[in-house]
């Protein structure tokens, strides 16, 4: 592998796990409608069944799109001037769209489901742009307007500005990081990236996640962290081919984690955990969170390192993708709520459906001017040819 000018091409394999990590979002949701964890709309067959499965993915699914939104940032950063500006218009424009637009049908069906609320949508909108308060099941308020999933974009907006402060004040120290990244063993960067998220994971029960982006430490210890870690790789280059080394130790790591996990679960279901035995699972709940992410940048780096036209269509779609997707189906449990499927057939008609209609609102959307900038679409990056190969200086998208 050539890793000398590593950091001056793109990284094809992060643009593939970018869009591969945002897919993952349309099963996961809808696999939320069905297990017993709270959500805005719930399946009258949810159960406990397919909670182990949820929680393979669960512990770094978004961890893995803040680490590569982090590597990317690198790249963005080094186009020179208007960062900041470019940063806001792909972030915070989808958000405001999104929390008046896409997100006030999750809501709606929230209240309508859980606290029988029995007015129109009209009605409802105009509580939710008054930021009503009301909405409550005991001391649990439903905190209007809400961005929901879209809780992703304003974290990584803040970040973002983290990553030009650090860049443009203390780059010595940045690269002086990034060196002694690239001069780790292979085996070591499967401990000490690890070890920001295991201090964070200390943080869950004092701190447990609420998507409020002023006071959600254990989120922002998570997720900045990892946030950085990319960063600080993409700003190496060298570590891309140690993961790809480690590639099966990372899986197998992560495996485990998650099966001891689960037989913690199992054995505590009904009594509460030493503390000493608390404490540890937290530790490996963490070291599954960068072993998976490990595991995945290295298999990706050694299969998907390559362009594709079917890349290079994905990259503008995903983040559309992700914008609609939530909507979409809470939407299609309420159409679909009727033919009581069996939840199997539901669940993966939910899935394909999504899917089709998300790619189809991309679709129509990005020949609409305002809408497109509204749903993140953006081009990728041209191509350019270096050296015999398709190469280019621009980063995987964020």
């Amino acid at each position: 592998m050539n890793t000398a000018t590593e950091t001056q091409q793109r990284l094809f394999f992060l643009d593939w796990l970018r869009i591969l990590a945002f897919g993952l979002l349309v099963p996961y949701h809808v696999g939320m409608y069905y297990v017993s964890w709270d959500w805005h709309v719930k399946s009258l067959a949810a159960s406990t069944l397919i909670e182990p499965l949820m929680q393979l993915s669960s512990p770094w699914r978004m961890s893995l799109v803040f680490f590569i939104a982090g590597a990317a940032s690198h790249f963005l950063l080094r186009r020179g001037g208007g960062f900041i500006g470019r940063r806001s218009k792909q972030l915070l424009w989808p958000l405001l769209f999104g929390m008046f637009v896409i997100v006030p049908p999750q809501a709606y069906f929230e209240v309508v489901t859980k606290v029988a609320y029995a007015g129109s949508y009209l009605d409802f909108m105009q509580l939710y742009v008054r930021g009503y308060p009301g909405f409550c099941r005991g001391d649990d308020c439903l905190i209007l307007p809400t961005w929901n999933h879209l809780w992703f974009l304003p974290y990584l907006w803040v970040y973002s500005m983290a990553a030009w402060l650090l860049v443009h004040g203390w780059p010595a120290l940045l690269d002086r990081m990034a060196a002694g990244m690239g001069r780790c063993k292979p085996w070591q960067l499967l401990i000490l990236p690890a070890l920001p998220l295991a201090a964070a994971r200390m943080l869950v029960l004092q701190f447990p996640t609420t998507h409020n982006l002023v006071w959600d430490w254990h989120n922002h210890a998570q997720s900045l962290s990892i946030f950085l870690v990319g960063l600080l790789f993409a700003r190496s280059g060298q570590v891309w081919e140690h993961l790809r080394r480690q590639r099966w130790p990372a899986l197998l790591l992560a495996l485990a984690a998650w099966l001891s996990i689960q037989i913690y679960f199992r054995a505590y279901a009904d009594i509460d955990p030493p503390v000493a035995l608390r404490y540890a699972q937290r530790l490996l709940y963490a070291g599954m969170q960068w072993w998976a992410i490990a595991a995945a940048c290295g298999f990706a780096r050694q299969h998907l390192n390559s362009d594709s036209a079917a890349r290079r269509w994905l990259t503008p779609t995903v983040f559309c993708v992700y914008v609609l997707h939530q909507t979409v189906i809470v939407l299609l449990t309420r159409l679909l709520l009727p033919l009581q499927l069996p939840p199997l057939a539901e669940g993966l008609s939910l899935t394909v459906l999504t899917f089709a209609l998300s790619l189809a609102g991309y679709a129509l959307a990005r020949h609409v001017p305002g809408l497109r900038s509204a749903l993140g679409i953006s081009k990728a990056p041209p191509l350019r040819r270096e050296s015999g190969a398709s190469t280019s200086q621009g980063a995987p998208q964020p």
